[in-house]
């Protein structure tokens, strides 16, 4: 379950009721979650606590057409797949690369091209200028932003100056919500910390001695 109360329909702000009929249709999504894509919906429920976040949020994804009557980006739409996509694996959260690797395709990525995300830096499937993308979302997502003057000019030599600052915002964009995913458990991120101490089998020997202080003894 997320750790934030969810809206339902009676307590949602006009402009979250809008977008609750156009995923839910006339359900109250707290009460019968599921969306089409198979995912709990609780995203769109827990965001809509504070309706300016969940507006401005839309109106970030509005940008590139969904959810929206208009389509503002120029941005080559399977680029901004790509870099979505490997903001959503590095940043680990399942939630934005499950669902991106359905939007990659419907935006005519290549399959080999999604596969190869998780090792992009060693596939062969991808352009100059695809790899020129996949470096600097990197440099975004997992340096902070420390992109090196090599991978900025590769990047800028194929794409333009406004593709560039749309590209950024977008990823940057997706981190936050990659992150917030996780922190609040949401979606398919609504999972267990998995890094903690496995205990020693009772009985465990060797173990046992490995986990105690034989080996202090020993030096």
């Amino acid at each position: 379950m997320p750790r934030l109360r969810q809206v339902g329909l009676e307590d949602a702000s006009p402009s979250v009721k809008k977008q609750y009929e156009k995923l839910f249709g006339s359900r109250d999504p707290v009460k019968e979650p599921g969306t089409a894509t198979g995912t709990p919906g609780n995203w769109w429920t827990v965001f809509a606590l504070v309706p300016p976040v969940f507006d401005h949020a839309v109106a970030q994804f509005g940008m590139f057409g969904m959810f929206s009557d208009t389509c503002v980006s120029k941005l080559d739409t399977r680029l901004r797949e790509l870099a979505l996509l490997r903001v959503g694996y590095t940043v680990g959260s399942q939630f934005v690369f499950s669902q991106h690797c359905k939007a990659a395709r419907r935006q005519g990525l290549a399959e080999d091209k999604i596969t190869a995300i998780p090792n992009w830096n060693v596939a062969e499937v991808y352009s100059p200028l695809e790899r020129a993308v996949l470096a600097y979302t990197d440099a975004l997502v997992l340096e902070r932003g420390r992109v090196s003057d090599a991978t900025f000019a590769a990047l800028q030599k194929l794409m333009s100056d406004e593709d560039i600052l749309e590209l950024s915002y977008h990823a940057l964009c997706y981190n936050t919500h990659a992150v917030m995913c996780k922190a609040l458990r949401l979606e398919f991120d609504d999972v267990p910390e998995r890094i903690r101490e496995v205990p020693v089998p009772e009985g465990g020997g060797l173990a046992a001695d490995w986990a105690g202080t034989a080996w202090l003894k020993e030096s």
